[in-house]
């Protein structure tokens, strides 16, 4: 296999695909240069397929090495680990837009493997590694209907840019991914600020355009190089048993699943199916293990066939919905906060049967999450978690660390309710959300935004609006000429639907919006429309929000750290910390009257490098004291100035005054008086207050102090000058 090299000057940049060199055993290799980024993509596809199985065993990695940005791993362990939530977010991107793109009845196992190998933070490695992705599978013998490709659109000074520099998504007000085919989008992420449904359908379409020349720069690699395509092996169902299964299942299906209440309906429905399931199993109890194993499958898979062309037909055709809504009608809504007594800020949103717990907790500054991946982003200071326990959906299931869904979901509430976050210096906390779902029929990520939004609130955080989310879905005709979109999408609707598509909001624009589809493609009429919609809804859900709580409280709750923020004089730093934190700590343990400074009840200081000094503890007394004797250690004499001091050693030719915390000068014995003073002690006591004049500093830095010319001058003195 000879080595082949592809260039593509890509709106200024350039993309080279190597082929043929690295990886040579895979199905389908291809080295992606993106600038200097490089990154290895794969594809492994099993020999053979379980073809009794419903579920296509995909999976996509996307593999950080940190020495790709010349970093060695932290910790006692010196090798990457489990993936970092980035790198799972990464594989989760890639996944989407091109899961839809194998054969339905696809059941062979593909392994999609992305090595990052070196990192140009300029140019985009998850990008990259989804261009590769595409490509590699492209050239290989698994059925694939793509290409496809991503691309990243910002917005700066009003201009839309393709694949934006981090600098450049810093005065962004747009960070969207879109990707798809050069013929329709097929997925989107993006975190905005408050813009606008129109500006955003043009970012899109403006995205689309990108994704068009990438795809066309795959064909033409794909055309020199690409492989026949594999044969597979896929069950087969006769229309006898097509018919057969119609004929028991269609009346009383199409009569369960006009149930409205969630548990009623999946029991009637699964009902249904084990009568069917069973009825085959007794009158083919003679046939082989494996014969019957089959027959079982085909009837189920003819099963949901049925369900899911009489959902169709009851969305699509009789307008419709499976709980008897308007297509544009929202679940009835609920809201409540302060749900939990000792927690900083809480709230419970509901709609319908999702049901959201959200939990708001302040700290300190220096309680952010460290970052260790390939991003510039070395720390975070706002984080949202979303936990998705079983009981949610009444059953049991696997407990544990967060999956790629938690960690997804997660996500889009973070980036959601980031982009109205207030900044370090308005709000100088940490801040974490933790969403609870407690009870789960579609779209608990925006319930999660709602809730977080409630709490965040309640929590006093001076977020700049109120924001909400809402789940839109989209059910085709079978020939896909006809078409629908719902607002507020249940279970069902998202699992036998062809669009999740979820926006969040304000009232002014946009914050957060993902796609995932799984037909081909959707039309930027579609996307008009369901943006549109989408719009609608956030304000009837803002409506109910803010009867609840319309604005953030003014103070944070009692239990919360209180905080107060003030400045010092850089170069004083070093003296408020103290040689090994000494000074500091004296300062922490006497303004907080403990034994430890990790103790609970003691105060938290952050010093940051320009002289920003930030105190958080609950008692405001605690915070006022911790300031004063801060200050008081950067506090600068002024020479010339008298101050009052106190004397607090006494020696045979002079004495230390303090003149506050932190500060301290000699007084000489020849400027105690102006009359000759044999022994300082004849004047002068410890603990003797006393007025001193700062009259400036000897080589090594001392502060010297008179006391002398701080008092009157003799009257003898007086008028020898007249």
């Amino acid at each position: 296999m000879s080595k082949k090299i592809y260039e593509l000057d890509f709106r200024g940049r350039k993309l080279v695909v190597e082929h043929g060199e690295y990886a040579k055993q895979a199905h389908g290799s291809v080295l992606v240069r993106y600038g200097d980024t490089v990154v290895l993509s794969t594809v492994v596809v099993s020999k053979n397929a379980n073809i009794l199985s419903d579920f296509f065993p995909l999976m996509v990695l996307y593999q950080e090495k940190l020495y790709s940005v010349g970093k060695i791993p932290g910790g006692f362990i010196k090798r990457e680990g489990r993936p970092t939530d980035a790198a799972t977010l990464a594989a989760r991107m890639i996944d989407r837009p091109m899961r839809p793109m194998f054969p339905e009845d696809f059941r062979n196992e593909v392994q999609v493997v992305n090595t990052i190998l070196s990192v140009d933070p300029d140019y985009s490695p998850e990008l990259s590694a989804m261009f590769g992705s595409s490509l590699a599978t492209s050239i290989s013998k698994i059925p694939f209907d793509g290409p496809i490709a991503g691309v990243k659109v910002g917005r700066v000074n009003g201009e839309f840019i393709i694949n934006p520099t981090p600098a450049e998504l810093e005065i962004s007000d747009i960070d969207l991914t879109v990707a798809g085919t050069k013929y329709a989008i097929n997925m989107v992420e993006a975190g905005s600020k408050e813009v606008s449904e129109e500006d955003m359908l043009d970012a899109l379409m403006f995205g689309h355009e990108a994704v068009k020349e990438l795809c066309e720069f795959q064909e033409k690699i794909i055309a020199e190089i690409g492989e026949e395509k594999m044969e597979y092996e896929h069950l087969e169902i006769s229309d006898e048993l097509r018919k057969e299964v119609e004929e028991l299942a269609s009346d009383k299906l199409d009569e369960a699943m006009r149930i409205k209440e969630k548990l009623a309906k999946y029991e009637a429905i699964d009902k249904v199916k084990e009568e069917v399931v069973t009825k085959y199993e007794e009158e083919n109890s003679d046939l082989e293990r494996e014969e019957l194993t089959e027959l079982i499958t085909k009837v189920k898979l003819v099963l949901e066939s049925i369900e899911y062309d009489i959902f169709r037909s009851i969305t699509v055709n009789e307008k419709t919905r499976a709980d008897g809504r308007a297509m544009d009608e929202i679940r009835p809504l609920s809201t409540e906060i302060d749900v939990l007594p000792r927690t900083h800020g809480s709230a419970v949103f509901t709609r319908g049967e999702t049901q959201a717990m959200a939990i708001t907790t302040l700290g300190a500054l220096n309680e952010y999450q460290a970052l260790d991946g390939l991003s510039l982003e070395a720390e975070k200071h706002f984080m949202l978690h979303y936990n998705f326990p079983q009981f949610s959906v009444g059953e049991t299931g696997r407990y544990g660390s967060p999956g790629r869904r938690e960690i997804g979901h997660g996500a889009l509430g973070e980036r959601c309710l980031k982009q109205v976050m207030p900044s370090e210096e308005e709000f100088p906390y940490t801040v974490r959300v933790v969403s609870e779902i407690l009870e789960s029929n579609g779209s608990s990520s925006q319930a999660t935004i709602c809730a977080g939004c409630l709490s965040l609130m309640a929590a006093g955080v001076p977020i700049k609006a109120p924001v909400a989310g809402i789940a839109m879905g989209l059910i085709t005709s079978k020939d896909e000429k006809d078409y629908t979109i719902l607002t507020d999408i249940q279970g069902m609707e998202d699992h036998l639907g062809d669009m999740d598509f979820k926006v969040g909001g304000t009232r002014e624009g946009i914050c957060s919006l993902q796609m995932d589809i799984k037909i081909k493609g959707i039309t930027k009429q579609i996307l008009k429309e369901a943006l549109a919609q989408a719009k609608k809804a956030r304000m009837q859900i803002l409506d109910v929000m803010e009867k609840e709580i319309a604005k953030p409280r003014e103070e944070v709750s009692k239990y919360a750290p209180k905080t107060v923020t003030f400045m010092i004089n850089p170069d004083k730093i070093k003296d408020v910390i103290g040689k090994g934190g000494d000074m500091i700590t004296k300062i922490i343990l006497e303004a907080s009257n403990v034994q430890a400074v990790n103790e609970i009840g003691a105060v938290k200081v952050d010093i940051e490098d320009d002289g920003r000094v930030i105190i958080y503890h609950n008692d405001k007394e605690v915070i006022e004291k911790t300031r004063e004797m801060i200050e008081n250690v950067a506090r600068e004499v002024e020479i010339g100035q008298i101050y009052t001091g106190t004397v607090v050693d006494v020696l045979d030719f002079g004495c230390f005054v303090k003149l506050w915390e932190g500060c301290e000068g000699f007084l000489h014995v020849s400027q105690i008086a102006h009359e000759r003073v044999e022994k300082p002690s004849d004047v002068l006591s410890v603990g003797d207050e006393v007025i001193v004049k700062a009259t400036g500093y000897d080589k090594k830095g001392k502060l010297n102090l008179s006391r002398k010319e701080a008092l009157p001058k003799p009257k003898k003195e007086e008028t020898k000058a007249e």
